[in-house]
């Protein structure tokens, strides 16, 4: 079953507290490596502006100061510079969407999960503080939402309340150091993005195509499974729903292996584990125990699919696989032969023939002679090699050369044929179940 990739994204209500989290080597046990592309102020003054910013419109809710990518790596990344790594995983999202950018690359505490926390700013720096200067008194109530009169912020008493605050005209009332927030970077489609870039990002350096990661399709024929955070009082709960659903998983890809089409496989996903679980949920409510039923049950049923699928009987090799053997030997045999005499015709015999051309004149008759000799010595040789390679055929109970070579090949095509017809055979069966 091919391994998906994880890349999760989260909200920060603190972003400087985060960062010390995921960078202080106190509180991380296996930290490897921190990188950031900003100083500390940028996000000091982000934190700021947009709390500021969260109270001037009376926002309900948390105020999120940026957001966060938790990126898992296959363990084999543990070869590489750590250093190296989250620079360059950091910079290629910082090019590609432009925002700065503060990492860190360390373990779970068990070492058994390799992640990247990567911190990025919604908002970009201003090129030149937008500063906003009171033309009349300006007033804050005590939540820090802007009002129109002081009468507004005035107690029964006549004085200002406690916690309002008056702007005098001519003060600065409004400073801005950053951009509004990237309406993208809340969307469904930065993430879809991000784990379709990241993934590739990792895929590079996996040289094995079958320990490539890919990014999991919600609707393709898998059901998800959820990341264990840390200290979550729902762990097992989620570690026992997890594993039916990596059953199922484990399952719908059986099924596609001996053959069950991949449209009848979703349509029992959505029948047999979506459709009963809206209707668990309506009736009964979220149970665990429920889903989990629900699940196993779909797996029962695509079992009984996979039961309906005949395995395809082993291939059969249709000749002699220990004669083949002696028909590539006899190939060979005649292969070695067949080039020796075709250099002796096509090489070694026109130089000769060239050389006994360019010698002349009336005291050259030895070397004339020598040559003419070597002449008729490789002109035997070629008529030997042919004469042999006659004679390995008609000893081995061919006619003539070309009743060999014509058996050879239609013996040769059947051998390819059965073993790519094995190893589609293998595809198949090799992680079929018992009966």
């Amino acid at each position: 079953m091919a391994r998906h990739s994880f890349i999760q994204i989260s909200k920060l209500p603190n972003v400087m507290g985060r960062i010390d989290y995921i960078g202080n080597g106190d509180r991380q046990e296996n930290l490897y490596a921190t990188y950031h592309t900003a100083a500390l102020d940028f996000w000091w003054n982000l934190a700021r502006e947009c709390q500021e910013e969260f109270k001037r419109f009376g926002s309900e809710g948390k105020c999120i100061e940026a957001r966060e990518l938790i990126i898992a790596l296959p363990e084999s990344y543990t070869r590489f510079n750590p250093d190296t790594v989250l620079r360059d995983f950091t910079d290629q999202f910082r090019k590609r969407y432009g925002v700065e950018c503060i990492s860190a690359l360390h373990h779970n505490k068990a070492k058994s999960n390799l992640h990247i926390h990567l911190i990025f700013s919604e908002r970009h720096l201003l090129d030149e503080p937008d500063i906003k200067i009171a033309s009349r008194a300006v007033f804050y109530d005590e939540s820090g939402k802007r009002v129109r009169t002081k009468k507004e912020i005035t107690g029964e008493d006549g004085n200002i309340r406690e916690g309002c605050t008056i702007i005098k005209k001519g003060e600065v009332y409004e400073q801005h150091l950053f951009t509004a927030k990237e309406e993208t970077f809340k969307s469904n489609f930065f993430l879809d993005d991000a784990k379709r870039f990241y993934t590739a990002l990792i895929n590079r350096h996996i040289k094995d195509p079958a320990q490539r990661l890919k990014v999991f399709d919600p609707n393709g024929i898998n059901l998800p499974t959820k990341k264990i955070g840390k200290n979550n009082p729902r762990a097992e709960e989620i570690r026992a729903d997890n594993e039916a659903r990596q059953d199922w998983n484990r399952t719908a890809d059986m099924a596609l292996v001996v053959g069950v089409p991949e449209e009848e496989i979703l349509e029992v996903k959505q029948e047999q584990v979506h459709e009963k679980t809206v209707e668990s949920i309506r009736v009964h409510g979220w149970l665990p125990d429920l889903f989990r039923g629900i699940v196993q049950k779909a797996k029962a049923f695509l079992d009984g699919l996979i039961r309906q699928r005949e395995v395809p009987p082993q291939p059969t090799l249709t000749i002699d696989l220990a004669e083949f053997r002696a028909m590539q030997n006899l190939m060979a045999q005649l292969h070695r032969r067949a080039r020796v005499a075709k250099e002796i015709q096509e090489i070694e015999m026109p130089k000769l023939k060239a050389q006994l051309a360019e010698t002349k004149g009336l005291f050259k008759g030895k070397e004339r002679k020598a040559i003419e000799v070597q002449i008729t010595e490789a002109e035997h040789q070629a008529h030997t090699l042919k004469d042999e390679i006659f004679d390995l055929v008609r000893h081995e109970g061919y006619p003539d050369g070309q009743a060999f070579l014509t058996a050879y090949s239609r013996a040769e095509a059947i051998v390819r044929q059965y073993q790519r017809d094995m190893v589609a055979w293998k595809r198949r069966t090799e992680d079929a179940p018992a009966e």
